[in-house]
């Protein structure tokens, strides 16, 4: 599979316009430093993840169309087709997906945004547990890395829909300064992965911390 062959950004950019109204009319989403995405080329978006509207929240209020790597137990039903006419990803979790791998790395050889989630599942939401999906796709690709903390979104239930934050509730979405997780020498070897696997979680904790300081948000999730 070539870059060709991977999901349009003009399809995830339908994606964004049908979640932007959703978004702002059920919550409200207060954003900072999008500018910091670059606003062409490749880059990776790394989302923590806390809630499950953490994703569409992202989607709907970036600055370019994004494609989402998603585990496969979302695209069910109704939601499969939609999914993928919106651009994003399914991956199976449970083995190493090499079509899920292709797709992706077809988005960043497009000059596409790849969004991944690389706790691996919903979680925490404070980058704690990463995996080495994130610093793969980095090296691999050579795109910078941009992270971006959902604050917010876990805090409170709401009333009406038990899984969801209450309505109008705030949701902050934080992006962060781009850097390159690989090292000056473009290494692919295991090491240079578990290397820039380091460098990653000390990159996105840091933003992490200064994202809650900025917001005012507290340092835990509930």
């Amino acid at each position: 599979m070539t870059a060709s062959s991977a999901p349009s950004a003009r399809s995830a950019e339908v994606g964004r316009r049908i979640g932007a109204p959703l978004m702002y009319g059920l919550f409200r989403p207060r954003v900072l430093g999008a500018w910091r995405v670059p606003a062409t080329g490749p880059a990776i978006l790394a989302v923590n993840h806390s809630h499950n509207i953490d994703g569409p929240m992202v989607l709907s209020v970036a600055p370019r169309p994004v494609h989402f790597l998603i585990k496969k137990e979302a695209f069910v039903g109704p939601l499969d087709p939609f999914l993928r006419g919106i651009g994003q990803l399914k991956v199976d979790r449970s083995t190493a997906d090499r079509a899920a791998v292709t797709r992706a790395l077809g988005v960043l050889e497009r000059g596409g945004v790849l969004g991944i989630f690389p706790e691996g599942t919903r979680g925490e939401g404070d980058f704690a547990a990463l995996r080495a999906g994130l610093a793969y796709f980095a090296v691999r690709s050579g795109a910078p890395v941009v992270p971006v903390a959902v604050l917010g979104s876990s805090e409170r239930r709401g009333r009406l829909i038990r899984g969801l934050p209450p309505l109008r509730h705030r949701v902050d979405v934080v992006f962060g300064d781009p850097f390159q997780a690989g090292d000056s020498g473009g290494r692919r070897t295991r090491a240079a992965l578990d290397e820039a696997t380091g460098r990653i979680r000390k990159q996105l904790t840091a933003h992490l911390e200064n994202a809650r300081r900025l917001t005012g948000r507290r340092a835990t999730f509930q």
